[in-house]
């Protein structure tokens, strides 16, 4: 091969990797904290060891690409921060009331660390579970458990609220409102854990709250849909005239209807469906714009005979209706699988792959987290060579589509390397500032991701790869909390003297 074949090839090459790493894409995975699935490992350790493992998980996530987290802070009308109104988890403490010791704020010390990573950190809400197990109540004397039992249904060996009193759904708001207003998250973020999945030979046991408050509506399906579809709407309106940039996303069942029940559904056999059986109907809250995100948990492999990755994909981005549609991966199912599709790192990087291909706004949470330590093949390596170029959330320019102003760049003197300093307006909105450095005669190209030499919140940086070109060029660019890009800052020329 001649030398300009060479050249050729290799700039094909990068063009090829560049292309297939989109510089707005939401990378996210998330951790469990009911029954211990991600953190902390287990209850009741001492708070530095929860920290130190928070940590570990962060900078694990941050090395595979993720720039956004998604941390369940109530797992069953519990809490992992410092509530008046519900107890310490059981899952933190061991002990359901009890504080962490030595005392800390496990919400706002996870915040710090992920924003410190210039990472989203969405807080997950479980609304209406109560109790894992029917048979065993370990809150104290004054929790709602107790207090108002006429708000609880046990079903499945589990107890939950019941969606249908209205109390319940003003109490659930209060309590995500709460955190809402006191911590400084990026989102709320719920998942399909609405009604609860049906069990067959079992009815939920909600006759009481239909008679009572079923007003006009004679079809319970209907009334359960309105109920989830009352407390969507009433998120929506409280987050938004609270903390308007505060996104509102939730993780629905990856099927909404079958065809079979409805022309408009997936060309899918979906035993159970967020529409029919979870009484959640997600398309209805994208239309009506009353989320941000929807997060779909498409956990079936390509070719799966009645849910097919490769069917849903492209049915979930028809009906986006103009806000964004991202996918929950099974990172689990790579667990001990010794066989088929899920024994290697193929499948998932293949559903990667056809979400930058045909999402208008890519992005995915990997379920979960913790999975990466139990995995056997090298999924972290692979993962990390897939997202090797930094990415940031897409942006959502119905909540904000005002940029900062760009920074003002500077070279400063410095025997260590090239030390940049930027400043910008007293009053600008800029949380986080992307590094730029182009070579020799390269144009100032801010899609290119591969250019992008670090993302920091402090305005430097001492760059000390010296580089053997003729010529480097900086420039500097600055976002917001939402993710809008300024314009790129003056650019600064550097020659090398020979």
């Amino acid at each position: 091969m001649t030398r300009t074949s060479l050249i050729i090839f290799f700039s094909f090459l990068v063009q090829t990797v560049f292309a297939q790493s989109p510089k707005r894409e939401f990378r996210a995975a998330w951790i469990a904290t009911v029954s211990n699935i991600d953190w902390p490992s287990k209850p009741g350790l001492p708070a530095n060891q929860q920290q130190q493992e928070f940590i570990r998980r962060l900078d694990q996530l941050q090395s595979v690409g993720c720039n956004a987290v998604i941390v369940q802070v109530r797992p069953a009308a519990d809490a992992f921060y410092e509530s008046a109104f519900e107890p310490w988890s059981r899952y933190l403490t061991g002990k359901q009331g009890l504080p962490p010791s030595p005392y800390y704020d496990p919400l706002q010390f996870m915040i710090n660390e992920t924003h410190k990573r210039n990472m989203e950190f969405h807080a997950w809400f479980n609304p209406y579970r109560v109790l894992t197990d029917s048979k065993k109540n370990p809150n104290p004397p004054g929790h709602v458990s107790r207090t108002h039992p006429d708000w609880l249904i046990s079903y499945g060996g589990k107890t939950q609220f019941d969606p249908g009193i209205p109390e319940v759904r003003e109490y659930v708001l209060s309590i995500i409102m709460d955190v809402v207003k006191r911590y400084d998250i990026d989102a709320v973020h719920l998942d399909d854990y609405f009604y609860p999945y049906r069990i067959a030979g079992q009815e939920f046991g909600d006759a009481k709250s239909y008679a009572r408050y079923k007003g006009n509506l004679t079809n319970k399906d209907d009334w359960r849909r309105n109920n989830v579809s009352m407390f969507i709407l009433a998120l929506h309106n409280q987050v938004r005239a609270v903390k308007p940039y505060v996104k509102i996303g939730i993780s629905p069942f990856g099927v909404w209807r079958n065809a079979s029940k409805d022309p408009e559904g997936s060309p899918t056999r979906g035993g159970q469906t967020n529409y029919d059986d979870l009484y959640a109907d997600v398309l209805f809250w994208m239309k009506k714009g009353w989320i941000d995100y929807l997060l779909p948990q498409l956990y079936w492999e390509h070719g799966h005979r009645a849910a097919a990755f490769e069917v849903l994909l492209p049915w979930w981005e028809r009906h986006s209706y103009g806000r964004h549609v991202y996918y929950g991966l099974g990172l689990y199912r790579m667990v001990d699988a010794t066989s088929g599709v899920w024994s290697g790192t193929r499948e998932l990087l293949s559903q990667i792959h056809d979400i930058r291909r045909l999402a208008n706004n890519p992005g995915y949470s990997l379920y979960s987290s913790s999975n990466f330590d139990k995995i056997r093949v090298p999924i972290k390596d692979s993962l990390a060579k897939y997202t090797a170029y930094p990415a940031f959330p897409p942006q959502m320019k119905w909540l904000d589509s005002i940029a900062p102003q760009p920074p003002v760049l500077k070279l400063a003197k410095s025997k260590s390397g090239n030390l940049l300093e930027w400043k910008v307006p007293k009053n600008d909105d800029a949380v986080c500032f992307a590094v730029y450095k182009f070579i020799n005669n390269e144009p100032i190209n801010l899609e290119r991701t591969d250019r992008i030499i670090k993302v920091q919140s402090a305005p430097a940086l001492l760059d000390f790869n010296m580089d053997d070109v003729p010529t480097v060029k900086y420039a500097v660019t600055a976002f917001d909390r939402l993710w809008n890009e300024s314009p790129p800052s003056n650019v600064i020329e550097i020659s090398r003297k020979h």
